[in-house]
Order: C-alpha cells, then sequence, then structure tokens
C-alpha cells in the first residue's frame, strides 16, 4: 500500500515559498492556531484530502525547472511520517527541501520522535515558530513574523549546533 498525507492543497510553481521554483503541499491539519494565519482553512485534521506520496512525486517530476518542495501548512509535523517519507523521496531525486513549522527547532528534537526527526533529518532549510501578528513584517524573507527562524539544517547537522541560513 502506498503512502498518504492528507493536505490541503498544492501550488505548482512558486517563487515566495523557498529559494527558487518551488513545489509546495500544504499539510492539512494544525493545533498551533496562530492569530493571523495565512492558511486558516488548513487548521481542520479531518479537511483536506488523501493523496498518494507517489502522485506528488509524479507531480513534481513532470516540471524540469523545479528546484525543490516546500512543505508548508497546516503543520507537516503533525504527519511526520507521510511528510518524512515526501521530504526522503524528494531528496533522493535531487529536490531542496524546505519545511515550515509552527514549532522551534528546540522542541522537535527535545522530544526524540523518531518521525518528527526523520522529517528533520530530510529538510535542507526549516522554517520554525509560530506565527505572530504583533511581529508580522512584509519585508520578511520566506517568513511571515520576526520570531520565526530560518534554519540552514545542513549547516546545523554538520556544525551540531543551530545555525541560521544565509537567505535571511
Amino acid at each position: 500500500m502506498s503512502e498518504k498525507v492528507r493536505i490541503a492543497g498544492i501550488v505548482k510553481e512558486s517563487i515566495v515559498d523557498g529559494p527558487g521554483i518551488r513545489f509546495v503541499v500544504f499539510a492539512q491539519g494544525c493545533k498551533h492556531h496562530c492569530d493571523g494565519c495565512h492558511n486558516p482553512a488548513t487548521h481542520d485534521f479531518n479537511g483536506g484530502n488523501l493523496v498518494d506520496i507517489e502522485t506528488i512525486i509524479n507531480e513534481m517530476k513532470k516540471n524540469p525547472l523545479l528546484d525543490g518542495i516546500t512543505l508548508s501548512g497546516g503543520e507537516p509535523f503533525e504527519q511526520p511520517e507521510g511528510f518524512s517519507e515526501l521530504a526522503r523521496r524528494s531528496k533522493e531525486l535531487g529536490y531542496h527541501v524546505m519545511t515550515y513549522t509552527g514549532y522551534t527547532y528546540e522542541t522537535l528534537t527535545k522530544k526524540k520522535d523518531e518521525q518528527r526527526l526523520r522529517l528533520l533529518k530530510n529538510t535542507d532549510i526549516l522554517v520554525d515558530g509560530k506565527f505572530e501578528a504583533a511581529q508580522k513584517s512584509l519585508m520578511l524573507k520566506f517568513r511571515g513574523s520576526k520570531n520565526q527562524r530560518i534554519i540552514d539544517m545542513n549547516k546545523s547537522r554538520r556544525e551540531n549546533r543551530l545555525t541560521l541560513s544565509e537567505i535571511i
């Protein structure tokens, strides 16, 4: 049986959800309920559609111009098994993986949840932290509020310490 993820939708080409041309998958389901959330329709865990990971991968392969995939939400870390598999398969095909989360990096790593750690392992760039309306800025690159961080996961793993990305 093929692995599935519950998604709110897909944007096949985006230049605002990470560096380069991105294929964006919006996870369905989120516990954060951030005030001023950009995607409130993604909060309901029973909404959206169950989609085969293979179907998503096949859609990505149709566009030779894609630089990577962005996992957004909702909250991808609420479906860590499916999204970690999607990220892993995307990386195997040479795509850059960027993941958005309302959790902080510290919260995700402290719990020692193997599937969440696997999604982190297969993420190149992580944007962490809840959206905070009081810190909203339209001048920020790839994030909505100043408290959110853009973390270079590859460099963080190499240096064994949290390292912010240079795309900030």
